[in-house]
């Protein structure tokens, strides 16, 4: 129910008032969903109170409230200026995405649905009403729910959006004109000093064009009306950049979003078939020389710590270009996230894209290849200047005492006291060489500045000396002189390592603008690579860690105000990538499993299991050469897979640390619960009785060929990871077993939830897991049962087998029987055995506890009938209570057996409406009791074999 629920809240009250199936419903959902509904409420309210405190803040600065403190000395401050542009951009930023991930009415519904079912209105100073009205439905529909529906108005487009949704809260227009004005204006975080290169300034200024795009929202008349602000704008921020990335990677066409303001469409004239083809010569161009650049330069031994030292300039300009080329590569060659839809203007934007991929020559792999690139040269640049910084000071005294010694050797040979070879003696060099002794050993690396000036002067002093002297013609004096240069260059280099260029790299290889795109677009490309080469996993891990880089994004200020919930909101990203990265890399468990169903196929089906005794002549026969040389095969493409991402290191992604070993074993698991809960789903579809309501003949035939096929493929499962476990370095079986058992207990649990009034949700489960998620199945169409899954298809099955109106148990035997003569047997203590052998034995303990559940249904609602019945029908209160008297009087039978016939007649007659009834409920019940036993007795025989100690321990505690 969305808003319209409002004008018609009485009625519908009312209805549910009068109908108790409806008050039961209704109070099953308050029950099971509140605590959602207020989180979802909490996040809403949380948006509008942050309106209110900003506003309220803005109020205070124009009164006065802070001494010596206005809006405009604010935003003069460097600082403040970031602070008050940054608070209105989050809540533009904050009303998009809500609207983005949760469309209007179902907003609405959420809000009216904790409107009904919560008792209190509000947890802050915000009133609901005021949360409805800000966050009522928009008309937006994204395109992925737009493509669903098939909605003919989103289609259209919706006029005055976002404007009209911005306009809900009001704030001082004085405020929003000095912000925008602060942010047209000033390069507010410094970035241009980041980006020097004029090319390079749309990329600089690119954070701030995302927040100049949503705060202009806030004053609309501007994109109406402000032609020549919208042209300085458009010329200073998106003179070649019409895609922006709002926040972590939420991409906007300015051609789509700026179509219905007139002076903003009159600004973006640039975006013309011409300029177009301009940018993307030129880009496509450097495109060429920088994937060349960077396949050289990370060629085994080029990166070393001296090349860095030497070229740090160089480099930093070469991972800055990669990432010019990245960021309009990635935006502008691909849709956008975020779209409004209006239809023609689609058709634009995707001709658009059509020509900037046609002019560019667009290859994805390319692409991919620079991404790469780009990546492992920051990272391993990264770890260089890291290690140079930790070891600055040690480096800085080797290099210093090294050049020493060269030049107080070369004081000494020209003194005459201990001679070189051919070298005459001079005072003048030798006290010119003491003094540069001394000024070398008077340099300081912590005086930076002084150092670094003389240490060039002295290199040029050196170098003067040689020429003017005449020292080049002795080798070994050249050599000596040439040394300590080198060694005086190195001191140089090391001194100029400061945190500084780190921090510069760090912010040149944002990647924030591509957290969606990459998965949209190069997860495929990604998976691809590995299945092709399993090494390259490490240099995606370079990929990962650059994309880990935008987590600086949302967490920065967080940090900064020291607040609680940097905690949670790290974890968040943190998590969110490290999935990114389990999706990824799960292409090698699927590989794997797509070997091993070759094997496993070779091993129950091809390979003959080999005897304890062996006859000669029959060893060719058991040898099967080809067959076995292709499981070898096999088990080596596994085992190269495996190697692969066991090779990557331990990567710390934001605040989670991720282990190879870990990943591939996730991994392996996520894959084995895919395949059984199939199996499983699969396996265990059984055909409804025949038209006209026959029964199957024989009934249990489909059911025990359904678990001697699924007891197969659990076989094949059991020996292929019995084998393969060695290989992958897993404990196969261990695993096995427990997400066997994981899957069985969570079908249970969601089985068992028709039989609960407060469910446990998916959340809520202790066997469902987000790293390693049970896959749900849809219940099957034309079902009688109504089973939720498996487990409750095979529960049904057996009761109706069993079931005690068509069958006779025997329980000597243990052994079902066809009433119908020649009463053919129908079940026996063998097919738990089959079970058993095909759902394991938690399959057995959750078919026990639904069958409780069944049982324990069945007797409450038995009870609720009888109860009514005795209340409203006087048959059977007559009659019980005359069979009370009679069992409660000390004379019964007494006279009755005087005439048992007549007595039986009259007796047979007053309990023919009642024992029927009483005979199916009680049949029902002892039912499940039996199957309960059955599945008791199986599981304690079993368990006397196979888990020996286990048993004896517990029989002796049972005690």
């Amino acid at each position: 129910m969305d808003f319209s629920y409002l004008k018609i809240a009485e009625a519908q009250d009312q209805k549910i008032e009068q109908d108790p199936l409806l008050q039961d419903l209704d109070e099953e959902i308050r029950e099971n969903y509140l605590e959602i509904l207020t989180r979802f409420y909490l996040a809403f309210e949380s948006t509008h109170q942050y309106a209110k405190d900003l506003q309220q803040f803005i109020d205070e600065l124009n009164r006065g409230y802070y001494i010596q403190q206005t809006l405009e000395t604010v935003l003069q401050d460097e600082e403040g200026k970031q602070l008050m542009c940054e608070a209105l951009y989050i809540f533009g930023v904050i009303l998009l995405i809500v609207d983005f991930h949760i469309p209007g009415a179902v907003r609405e519904r959420l809000l009216i649905s904790y409107y009904r079912y919560s008792g209190s209105k509000s947890h802050s100073d915000s009133n609901i009403d005021d949360v409805c009205m800000l966050l009522r439905s928009t008309g937006y529909i994204s395109p992925k729910a737009n493509n669903q529906t098939n909605n003919k108005t989103s289609k259209d487009g919706i006029s005055n959006y976002p404007e009209s949704y911005f306009a809900r809260f009001k704030f001082d227009e004085n405020f929003i004109d000095m912000v925008i004005g602060r942010l047209r204006c000033d390069d507010i975080y410094n970035q241009l000093s980041i980006f020097p290169h004029p090319d390079h300034r749309s990329t600089a200024l690119s954070t701030q064009a995302a927040m100049l795009y949503v705060c202009l929202y806030f004053s609309p008349k501007i994109l109406h009306s402000q032609v020549a602000q919208m042209r300085e704008i458009v010329d200073k921020f998106f003179s070649d950049n019409w895609v922006v990335s709002i926040y972590m990677g939420i991409t906007v066409n300015l051609v789509d979003a700026w179509d219905q303001f007139k002076a903003a469409k009159a600004a973006l004239s640039i975006v013309e078939t011409t300029a177009i083809k301009g940018f993307c010569l030129l880009r496509k161009e450097k495109m060429e020389k920088v994937l060349k650049q960077s396949q050289e330069i990370l060629r085994d031994g080029i990166l070393t710590d001296f090349f860095v030292l030497q070229n740090i300039s160089k480099i930093i300009n070469l991972i800055r270009q990669c990432n010019v080329l990245l960021r309009w590569y990635f935006t502008h060659a691909s849709k956008t996230i975020y779209e409004i839809s209006r239809g023609p203007v689609t058709q634009k934007m995707e001709q658009i894209i059509k020509l900037v991929r046609t002019e560019l020559g667009y290859n994805e792999l390319d692409l991919f290849k620079l991404l790469l690139n780009c990546s492992q040269l920051e990272l391993e640049v990264k770890e260089i200047l890291r290690s140079l910084m930790q070891e600055k000071s040690n480096r800085w005294s080797d290099f210093k005492k090294e050049a020493l010694d060269r030049v107080k050797e070369l004081a000494e040979a020209f003194s005459g006291s201990r001679p070189l070879s051919k070298i005459e003696s001079n005072p003048q060099l030798k006290l010119w060489f003491d003094d540069i002794a001394k000024e070398i050993e008077n340099l300081n690396s912590d005086n930076v500045n002084i150092s670094g000036r003389t240490l060039i002067q002295l290199i040029q002093a050196l170098e003067e000396v040689q020429e003017f002297h005449n020292l080049q013609s002795n080798m070994q004096v050249k050599q000596y002189l040439m040394e300590t240069r080198e060694y005086l260059t190195r001191m140089t280099q090391i001194i100029n390592v400061k945190e500084d260029i780190l921090i510069n790299i760090q912010l040149i290889s944002d990647l924030s603008y591509a957290w969606r795109l990459i998965d949209r677009d190069f997860t495929a490309i990604m998976q691809d690579a590995i299945k092709r080469q399993p090494k390259s996993v490490i240099r995606l891990r370079a990929t990962f860690l650059k994309l880990a880089s935008a987590l600086e994004i949302p967490l920065m200020r967080i940090n900064q105000a020291k607040s609680e919930d940097l905690v949670s909101v790290s974890n968040y990203y943190s998590t969110e990538l490290a999935n990114y990265m389990r999706k990824v890399l799960q292409i090698i468990p699927e590989s794997m499993f797509n070997l091993m169903a070759r094997i496993i196929q070779l091993q129950t089906d091809v390979l003959k299991e080999l005897p304890t005794r062996l006859e000669k002549d029959k060893l060719k026969e058991y040898a099967q050469f080809e067959d076995r040389y292709t499981v070898a095969k096999l088990t080596h493409s596994i085992s190269v897979f495996t190697e692969g991402i066991l090779m990557m290191k331990k990567t710390l992604v934001g605040v989670i640390e991720l282990d190879p070993k870990q990943l591939l074993e996730d991994g392996i698991r996520k894959e084995l619960v895919k395949h059984l809960a199939n199996a499983l789903n699969v396996g265990l579809i059984f055909t409804p009785s025949g038209s006209g309501g026959k029964q199957k003949n024989p009934p249990t035939l489909e059911l025990e060929t359904k678990l001697d096929q699924l007891a197969k493929i659990m076989d094949g499962y059991r020996r292929s990871f019995e084998y393969i476990q060695d290989y992958l370095n897993v404990h196969g079986l261990k695993i096995l077993q427990q997400e066997l058992t994981r899957v069985i207990n969570y079908n249970v649990e969601r089985e068992c939830n028709a039989f609960l009034r407060n469910k446990v949700q998916d959340w809520q489960s202790k066997y469902q897991s987000t790293t390693i998620p049970i896959p749900t199945f849809p219940p099957l169409q034309g079902d009688t049962t109504k089973s939720n899954n498996f487990i409750g298809r095979l529960a049904n099955e057996i009761l109706l087998c069993t079931d005690p109106r068509n069958t006779i148990f025997v329980e000597l035997k243990a052994t079902w029987y066809d009433k119908k003569s020649p009463h053919k047997e129908v079940l026996d203590s063998r097919f738990f055995c089959k079970m058993r052998e095909a759902i394991g034995p938690a399959g057995l303990v959750g078919l026990d506890r639904l069958y409780t559940y069944m049982f324990v249904a069945d007797l409450k609602k038995n009870i609720e009938k009888l109860q009514h019945n005795i209340e409203n029908d006087q048959m059977w209160s007559s009659t019980l209570a005359q069979l009370t008297l009679e069992l409660e009087s000390k004379q019964f039978p007494g006279a009755y057996t005087t005439n048992p016939l007549k007595y039986y007649a009259a007796y047979h007659q007053r309990w023919l409406k009642v024992w029927p009834t009483m005979v199916d409920w009680i049949l029902d019940l002892g039912h499940k009791q039996i199957l309960r036993k059955q599945l008791a007795f199986e599981l304690k025989s079993k368990s006397k074999v196979n888990a020996k100690n286990l048993e004896s321990a517990l029989e002796t505690f049972n005690r």
